[in-house]
């Protein structure tokens, strides 16, 4: 079963389309395991959601104890859950390759958060798996992100309605999707308008 077709199941079992970030801080955490505190969480909201993301930032900055916590959360979450690996990534050559097979193969995830700006040959890797869901960086969430997304190219779109044309020239396989600040409703509107099928990955609520 490829990421879309897993992600509608779920999404319909659950009457839901809320997914939950598995971004464990220790310092803002109750003084319990990483791992018993993740397991809590997802035991709670299973039935309430349509995807788990982990940030792969707060377990690779633990080190090898991180990933291995990594490895638990994912075992932890019911099979039929979607999973986004949080990874940004966004390289070219041998290195996306494998990064593409990390995050999918190694990892297991189920779809990937990556970055656009190397261009068409940093995505190909992930676009490549066509049973797996690839997010590409669009309109994102945070204050900074007008510094670029917000540029004017040639004809007057924006580079952030850029991406967004050439995610929907990309999704041959129908397996891209693109995330979309909910901080940036009226951006939110027209990337929906660009790419009215496509997959929205919308933080920031």
């Amino acid at each position: 079963m490829n990421f879309i077709d897993k992600l509608l199941n779920i999404s319909r079992k659950n009457e839901s389309l809320l997914c939950i970030g598995l971004d464990p801080n220790p310092d803002l955490m109750p003084k319990v395991g990483i791992l018993e505190f993740n397991k809590a969480i997802i035991n709670a909201t299973c039935d309430l959601v349509c995807a788990y993301k982990p940030n792969l930032a707060f377990y690779e900055a633990l080190g090898i104890e991180g990933l291995t916590i990594l490895e638990k959360t994912v075992e932890h979450i019911p099979a039929d859950m979607p999973i986004i690996g949080d990874a940004k990534r966004g390289d070219i050559g041998n290195t996306a390759k494998a990064y593409a097979k990390a995050l999918f193969s190694t990892l297991g995830f189920d779809a990937a958060t990556v970055n656009p700006y190397l261009g068409f040959d940093s995505i190909e890797p992930f676009i490549g798996y066509q049973d797996k869901g690839v997010f590409i960086l669009c309109r994102t969430s945070n204050r900074g992100a007008s510094d670029f997304q917000a540029l004017r190219c040639l004809g007057g779109l924006s580079l952030y309605e850029m991406v967004a044309h050439k995610a929907k020239e990309w999704n041959v396989y129908g397996n891209i999707g693109l995330v979309v600040g909910a901080t940036y409703p009226e951006e939110l509107k027209k990337v929906r308008s660009i790419c009215p099928e496509m997959c929205l990955l919308i933080p920031g609520i």
